[in-house]
């Protein structure tokens, strides 16, 4: 992992106090920044999104689509685990502890919001860091590969479906109009720039795709930042008002994650698949594409809704939990080889 990648949730924690810090020493130009919108879309954000999420998806090879038969077991039981169970999971989880167990410690005009965005978060499979947790774990790279490429082709056609009907059974209306537009311009297009522009690298040979990847490398996680300062900028005052919010927030998506990850582990040991297949279809099952809904939620709800600030406690433990699991499957490998062989 690169000291950027390692160090994630530091810089996570950084913004949020250099956010807050700014938007109360200077809330009039984080405000104006604020209203830069074009169609419910905010503008700098849409720039840093798009800075985010092309480097990303330029690693990803949709010509790998072919191999997803090779390792059928596993790709089902990543899909199952990704559109399935995850998103819905989630929903409950959110209706248990946000809707009600934590509702007396929360804004009542936020609590819908908080809902919304740990849907957002979870009906985003991983995409880019998958690919580090499968290294770490000595994962198979053409399943990863194969898997991540199937998931952002489905993401295309499900995302919107799948939060638009969780959205709607937690009573909480969204235009389909800025959902669609999301999709779109944080999905759709960027695959489209991404995967021109592998093309062409491509055409000069492997050496320029690899020199470019390190080159942009960086540029990702640089403009999350940017995102998560301008976001906690707006966010501070609620967040200084009730700092216990954020750890609330944590508790479904921990819940999540362990749960996902068990389940989809345990599922490919009982189907028989190897262990470097394994661990990648646990690791997809409980990471997110928090860059997607971190955009979908600020698209959807605006900078200062509960829903962004759920987003982004997502950000803030992805790293150290994801790190944990990693440890968990790799010390694990004895045992689920044991299973299988029997």
């Amino acid at each position: 992992m690169s000291v950027f990648e390692r160090y994630l949730t530091v810089w996570v924690l950084l913004c949020i106090v250099v956010g807050i810090s700014l938007g109360q020493w200077l809330p009039a130009p984080f405000q104006a920044l604020g209203r830069l919108e074009f169609a419910r879309v905010n503008l700098p954000v849409g720039l840093l999104i798009w800075v985010m999420v092309i480097p990303m998806l330029l690693r990803v090879d949709f010509g790998a689509l072919h191999q997803v038969r090779q390792h059928w077991r596993g790709i089902g039981v990543t899909l199952f685990v990704n559109w399935a169970v995850k998103p819905f999971s989630m929903a409950l989880l959110a209706w248990l502890f946000i809707r009600h167990l934590f509702a007396p410690w929360l804004p009542v005009d936020q609590i819908d919001s908080y809902v919304a965005g740990l849907i957002l978060l979870a009906a985003a499979p991983c995409t880019a860091m998958v690919f580090v947790w499968s290294r770490l774990s000595n994962g198979h790279p053409l399943f990863t590969l194969s898997q991540v490429a199937l998931n952002d082709t489905i993401m295309v056609f499900a995302f919107a479906p799948i939060v638009a009907l969780l959205l709607g059974l937690s009573a909480i209306i969204v235009p389909w109009d800025t959902l669609v537009t999301s999709v779109v311009l944080y999905i759709v297009v960027p695959v489209l720039i991404a995967q021109i522009a592998r093309k062409v690298l491509l055409q000069r040979g492997q050496a320029a795709l690899d020199a470019a990847l390190a080159a942009i490398g960086p540029w990702s996680i640089a403009a999350l930042l940017l995102t998560l300062v301008l976001l906690f900028a707006l966010q501070g005052e609620a967040i200084l008002r009730q700092p216990l919010v954020i750890v609330m927030l944590a508790v479904p998506i921990l819940i999540q994650v362990f749960f996902n990850s068990a389940l989809a582990y345990w599922l490919n040991r009982r189907l028989g698949e190897s262990h470097n297949v394994a661990c990648p279809s646990a690791l997809i099952g409980a990471s997110n594409f928090f860059e997607l809904a971190v955009a979908a939620a600020i698209s959807l709800f605006g900078f200062e809704s509960g829903a962004a600030l759920a987003t982004v406690v997502g950000v803030l433990i992805e790293v150290p939990v994801m790190l944990l699991v990693v440890r968990v499957v790799n010390g694990s490998k004895a045992w689920y080889e044991a299973g299988v062989r029997a």
